[in-house]
């Protein structure tokens, strides 16, 4: 059996935001770090990386963040940047505040525009993150649209054939669903991720999308209850649901 990563404590908690190494020293000095109880006074001991650590390690009297790999799901709000730098609200100021100073970076998969909210994924996982937005992999997004006028019928052939060309481009929309709710309302499932696609895919058909909400992102849904703005890390087997 291979054995378990190891890792300086310092070095451990400070990839995870919890500070400088000198703060963590500072704050295991004050007994503020403990493992199964007792506390760390050296923060130069190495200990294994296991998956059980955040259960076991704790910062002031708290459980440890979730290590590298996390997979967080957030029910994306109005409003809200998927960026890290652009001025105004960013989906980021959501999440812990030291979750910023995360190394490997905490990023969002793939991005919803401002005006655009739902299931949004983010990930410290680059691997993962490359594998979902890549092209190759066609994993699906499915979107409920309200438009501004009535659907006429035809936009379901368009979508599916494979044919529509958007404004400005020289290369066809891979083939979509769409499956109608109500005259105004549908579910639009897409497998490719361009500029503002599912808006420019309406508009070439005459209409406007008034309201745009993510719902799945291949075989993982947005949870009923999960309101606006609230997040959940995801399990490995919600993270296998994704490149299902």
């Amino acid at each position: 059996m291979a054995k378990s990563p190891t890792s300086r404590v310092d070095k451990l908690l400070s990839s995870m935001g919890y500070g400088s190494r000198n703060e963590i020293a500072r704050m295991a000095k004050a007994g503020g770090i403990t493992l199964d109880g007792a506390a760390i006074m050296d923060v130069a001991k190495r200990i294994p990386v296991t998956p059980d650590l955040p259960a076991r390690l704790k910062v002031n009297g708290e459980v440890l963040d979730p290590l590298v790999g996390l997979v967080i799901l957030l029910n994306k709000p109005l409003g809200m940047t998927c960026s890290h730098k652009e001025a105004g609200a960013l989906v980021y100021d959501i999440l812990p505040d030291r979750w910023r100073w995360r190394d490997p970076a905490i990023s969002t998969i793939g991005r919803l525009d401002k005006q655009t909210s739902g299931l949004l994924l983010l990930t410290d996982d680059g691997g993962l993150l490359h594998r979902v937005i890549s092209p190759k992999r066609h994993v699906k997004k499915t979107y409920r649209a309200k438009l501004a006028r009535p659907l006429d019928g035809t936009e379901g052939d368009l979508f599916a054939s494979g044919l529509l060309m958007l404004e400005g481009e020289d290369k066809p929309l891979a083939p979509a669903e769409l499956e109608v709710v109500t005259q105004t309302e549908a579910l639009l499932s897409v497998t490719e991720g361009r500029y503002h696609q599912v808006r420019r895919m309406f508009a070439a058909t005459g209409n406007h999308v008034e309201e745009l909400h993510r719902e799945r992102l291949g075989g993982l849904l947005l949870p009923d209850g999960l309101r606006s703005g609230q997040w959940k890390v995801l399990s490995e087997n919600e993270i296998a649901l994704i490149l299902q």
